[in-house]
């Protein structure tokens, strides 16, 4: 008995299970900071974002030349972060990196399903027709593109949208 109960915890049935797992965060630390302890990600991310605009990437006329397959500018930015991100994840397996706080980092496996097609199809499409992809629409609303709120209002309305509906749809 105790053996058929150890093996059902063991075998995961559906996706919505998996979800939540990595909805708890595999990584997630266990300190408590104070709530300004977090302005280093704002700091961050305000850079982030004047790197963007400075670089090109988060213009609309740079963004349909690379979908118009009319120059390399994207494809040379997005290739770059692909690189660098995969040296990084060696460097960090290999060497067994922590966090700051001294804490291990754990990268789970993840298994290929049919609908990464479909959302990077939906993704793509989306991108194409605003001329922008999520994380830069911040970034554009702060360069004065005031349009792209109504691309973020839809962005979340989206995300809504797929979270009421998430259990319904094949994974």
């Amino acid at each position: 008995m105790q053996t058929e109960n150890t093996e059902s915890q063991k075998i995961r049935h559906t996706d919505f299970e998996v979800s939540i797992e990595d909805s708890t965060g595999m990584n997630e630390s266990t300190l408590h900071h104070a709530p300004w302890h977090n302005i280093k990600y704002l700091v961050a991310g305000i850079f982030f974002g004047i790197v963007l605009v400075k670089s090109e990437v988060v213009s609309w006329f740079r963004i349909q030349e690379m979908f118009r397959l009319q120059s390399f500018h994207m494809y040379g930015v997005i290739g770059s972060a692909v690189v660098t991100g995969m040296i990084s994840i060696l460097i960090l397996k290999k060497f067994k990196i922590k966090t700051i706080y001294n804490e291990p980092i754990h990268i789970p496996k993840r298994a290929f399903s049919k609908g990464q097609i479909y959302g990077g199809l939906l993704f793509g499409f989306g991108w194409a027709l605003t001329g922008a992809c999520p994380g830069p629409l911040f970034a554009l609303i702060g360069e004065g593109t005031t349009v792209m709120i109504i691309a973020l209002l839809c962005a979340i309305a989206g995300t809504w949208f797929y979270g009421k509906i998430r259990v319904k749809l094949p994974h």
